[in-house]
């Protein structure tokens, strides 16, 4: 059966828009929202977090999934060392 959005016969089809959309990265943008929460609560854990999330989605494809794990990495390694700089003092 053919469809009248068919394209006639022998007329290359076109591609799908492969630009990224925003429920293509969802993992990379959990990912910097683990970040974020790194700085201020619990950093070890939305630090670990966020580095897993964006490695995954980096291996998935997503083109934010490495700097969201960048971006956890040092957000963990700064929120543990803002708390320990709160609890010394």
């Amino acid at each position: 059966m053919t469809s009248p959005h068919d394209p006639p016969d022998g007329a290359p089809r076109t591609p799908p828009d492969a630009r990224p959309r925003a429920g293509d990265q969802m993992l990379s943008i959990i990912g910097f929202a683990c970040a974020a929460m790194a700085l201020l609560f619990i950093p070890i854990l939305f630090g670990l977090a966020g580095v897993v999330l964006g490695i995954v989605g980096h291996t998935r494809g997503e083109p934010l999934g490495r700097w969201a794990a960048t971006a956890a990495g040092a957000a963990m390694l700064i929120g543990t060392l803002l708390g320990l700089l709160m609890t010394t003092t």
